[in-house]
């Protein structure tokens, strides 16, 4: 749809492409989107797919019911440092109260945990979340201490990383940065021009974007090594 409320194209699903989709679409750094839905499929229970903006529409994964996979997600994927999707499913695994699962751009699928009920957390329903220390993170809806839910952690070993609030900017602007380790900072660079910048905690800092600036890469050099962003900061011209 264009920003001016007309209908450009559509898709319809079917029984075999999948059905009942409850989560938003995220645009990935190949431009693509990509999203889950919670039915349907060859399967049954729900797909993982990629659509382009040309319309084309492609099937990473077949959720089926309850056979060591997971199947209806309902969490929306998110796109790690690592350039591979993460997601969730409410139920299936090895013993049906849910999993977590790893597929690439190109559709290779992995089954990471099982949720295994009795005390811990089951049935997550969320979408991941990467924090920049690089693991990610979720909720799930039932179990835990007191059978009601909570947060879970994904260690997969990616690398913290720098991220922005905003992630455009014109030169002279106060871009606003989020990280890990950031007091004793010696450096900002946008892509490669030195910046000035102000540690205002451990984990934030603002710099101004520098004169001679282009887009790409954003690196803050700490006391434990360099930071890379986890997308290229945008210099509008």
């Amino acid at each position: 749809m264009s920003t001016s409320g007309e209908l450009l194209q559509t898709y319809k699903m079917s029984n075999s492409s999948g059905g009942n989709p409850a989560a938003p679409l995220i645009q990935a750094l190949d431009g693509n989107f990509y999203g889950t839905t919670t039915g349907r499929g060859t399967k049954g229970f729900g797909t993982a797919f990629r659509l382009d903006a040309n319309g084309v529409y492609t099937v990473l994964h077949n959720f089926p019911m309850y056979a060591g996979d997971g199947s209806e997600p309902t969490g929306a994927l998110v796109q790690a440092t690592d350039g591979n999707f993460y997601g969730t499913t409410q139920f299936g695994g090895a013993a049906r109260y849910g999993s977590l699962f790893q597929v690439t751009p190109d559709g290779k699928y992995k089954q990471l945990y099982s949720f295994p009920g009795f005390g811990s957390l089951t049935h997550p329903t969320s979408a991941l979340v990467q924090h920049t220390n690089g693991k990610l993170y979720a909720t799930a809806i039932t179990g835990g201490n007191y059978g009601v839910g909570g947060i879970f952690e994904l260690d997969m070993g990616l690398a913290p990383f720098v991220a922005f609030q905003r992630s455009a900017a014109v030169v002279g602007a106060t871009a606003q940065i989020l990280g890990q380790g950031f007091t004793g900072a010696t450096s900002v660079s946008f892509n490669g021009v030195p910046a000035s910048f102000t540690v205002v905690s451990d984990t934030y800092l603002t710099a101004t974007v520098p004169s001679g600036a282009t887009t790409g890469p954003v690196t803050v050099v700490t006391s434990s090594g360099v930071l890379a962003g986890n997308k290229n900061f945008q210099v509008v011209q």
